[in-house]
């Protein structure tokens, strides 16, 4: 039984009137989905924050650290800095889209909140096609972002609007398709029931410790990758490239409704890795965590935020990478890789082997993805390492060169 139900069944326990449990439930649903919406708005706050400390430490500098202690409350002033400016509309924009793109963008990453199971029971919505649920909810940060650059009527945006369909989409594939793997090993798209499987029992004592990333490392390797180029982080945030489209899709936009933009971004961010935890990493699963249910949300929470601070470590150390080379990293390496995985990890589980032997097999074709990823990123950054910041260079002309000697008469 999820919260919800608890909370249903308690009311009526107390004598609520089984003729009002369309009203119970609608109070329920509505107050739990208030309170996990406003969390998820001043938790926006704390991810900033730590994206500053996290990529200042990376370059040997301090952050924020005046505002309040250790500078917490710098984000809140930079809120309300946002909340004050001017609200600016180009006029030849259009307005709907203008209007609603920054609404949808945030819209779609806070209905994610309804299927991520938090704790034992500590889920909003346990649907069954709650995998699939996550991903229709791709789509909707594809259109905002879209309709942003559409919708404000500027070259530079519509240029960035394009790029950002053909990096999402892109990165959408391989991502999806990883996400699959920890369905087709346990059977469902219950996102309760998957992060339930990855339990590992000592005798009677649940040790929590049977996550699906060592059994399904390539999957979470390329979930990984692609969920950074969702998330638009380095080294795939083209989608702001200030040198080349100025700001982005989002060029058009001032005050509250550019910030709507950078908050729909860090809260994805964060999303996603809550959904690595949740498919790869055991989600609210850990040691005694049966035995002491407030353990669960403790360890879903740790585990998510140690990936957010990853995701800044990556941020703070990698160079951003051409266009071209992006959409050829997903197209012809990671979609190649995925598909080989999920078609070899389909065969395997239908083998009349035991168990445990069909297990090895999964886990070998998932190392095999793993070395292969890591041998052509290898192979990627030793020829980055040779570049030099000339495009050619000029051998023909070297030593050819020579004073010129003054005559005598002169």
């Amino acid at each position: 039984m999820n919260w919800s139900d608890a909370l249903i069944q308690l009311q009526y326990d107390l004598g609520a009137p089984q003729e009002l449990s369309w009203l119970v439930e609608g109070v329920t649903y509505f107050i739990g989905a208030f309170v996990i919406a406003n969390a998820a708005l001043v938790l926006a706050l704390l991810l900033i924050w730590i994206t500053r400390k996290v990529i200042s430490r990376i370059q040997d500098r301090i952050g924020p650290n005046r505002l309040g202690p250790y500078g917490l409350f710098q984000t809140v002033a930079d809120a309300m800095k946002l909340l004050s400016k001017e609200d600016i509309k180009p006029k030849s924009a259009d307005t709907l889209s203008y209007f609603i793109a920054p609404i949808l963008s945030v819209v779609g990453v806070l209905m994610a909140l309804a299927v991520i199971p938090f704790g034992a029971g500590l889920i909003g919505a346990d649907l069954n096609v709650g995998v699939l649920y996550l991903v229709a909810l791709g789509s909707i940060g594809i259109m905002a972002a879209l309709m942003a650059g559409w919708g404000s009527n500027n070259k530079y945006a519509l240029l960035a609007g394009f790029r950002v369909v053909a990096q999402l989409l892109s990165y959408e594939i391989p991502m999806v398709l990883a996400m699959f793997a920890p369905v087709l090993l346990v059977g469902t798209m219950r996102m309760q029931e998957l992060s339930q499987a990855q339990s590992l029992y000592l005798g009677p004592i649940n040790l929590g410790l049977g996550w699906f990333v060592f059994l399904l490392p390539g999957a979470f390797l390329i979930y990984f990758i692609a969920a950074l180029a969702e998330s638009e982080q380095t080294p795939f945030d083209l989608l702001e490239a200030e040198s080349e489209l100025i700001a982005g899709f989002h060029i058009e936009y001032s005050g509250m409704k550019f910030a709507m933009f950078f908050l729909a971004q860090f809260l994805n961010s964060f999303f996603l890795g809550a959904i690595a935890v949740a498919l790869f990493l055991g989600g609210w699963q850990g040691p005694f965590a049966g035995q002491v249910p407030l353990l669960g949300p403790i360890y879903f929470f740790a585990k998510t935020f140690f990936i957010y601070i990853v995701i800044q470590w990556i941020k703070g150390t990698f160079p951003r990478v051409r266009i071209d080379q992006m959409m050829q990293f997903a197209w012809k390496v990671l979609v190649p890789l995925v598909l080989t995985l999920i078609l070899a990890q389909m065969i395997i589980m239908k083998l009349p082997l035991p168990m445990w032997l069909n297990y090895v097999l999964v886990l070998a074709a998932n190392i095999a993805v793993v070395l292969a990823v890591l041998n052509i990123m290898g192979d990627y950054f030793k020829r980055e390492q040779v570049r030099t910041k000339r495009a050619f260079a000029p051998k023909s002309l070297i030593g050819t060169m020579q004073p010129v000697s003054s005559s005598s008469g002169d």
